[in-house]
C-alpha cells in the first residue's frame, strides 16, 4: 500500500513537471513568434522605403517604368495593425467549422 502511495506520488510530480517545462517552452515560443513577426515587419518596411527610393530615382534619371497593379502594392505602406487584424480574421475562420 505504502509503495503504491509512493509511487503515485511520484507520477504526480513527474506529470507536474512535464506541464511545467512544456509551459515554459510554449512561452519562449511565442516570445520566438512575436520576435519573428517584429523582424518581418521591419525587413517588409525596409523594403518598401527601398523600392520608394528606386522609384524616385528612376524617375529623376527619367528611366521610363511600366505602372503595375503589384508596383503599386508593393509601394504601399506596410500596416502592422491591419496586418495583425487580418491575419486574426483569417484564423477565427479556419478555427469555426
Amino acid at each position: 500500500m505504502l509503495l503504491t502511495t509512493a509511487v503515485s506520488l511520484e507520477a504526480i510530480f513527474l506529470t507536474l513537471m512535464v506541464l511545467v517545462s512544456q509551459n515554459r517552452e510554449a512561452k519562449l515560443e511565442e516570445q520566438r513568434a512575436d520576435l519573428d513577426l517584429q523582424i518581418d515587419l521591419l525587413a517588409e518596411y525596409e523594403v518598401t522605403r527601398l523600392l520608394c527610393l528606386v522609384s524616385a530615382i528612376a524617375k529623376k534619371l527619367e528611366v521610363d517604368e511600366t505602372e503595375d497593379e503589384d508596383m503599386k502594392e508593393l509601394l504601399k505602406a506596410v500596416r502592422p495593425r491591419d496586418l495583425l487584424n487580418e491575419l486574426e480574421t483569417l484564423e477565427a475562420r479556419k478555427a469555426v467549422p
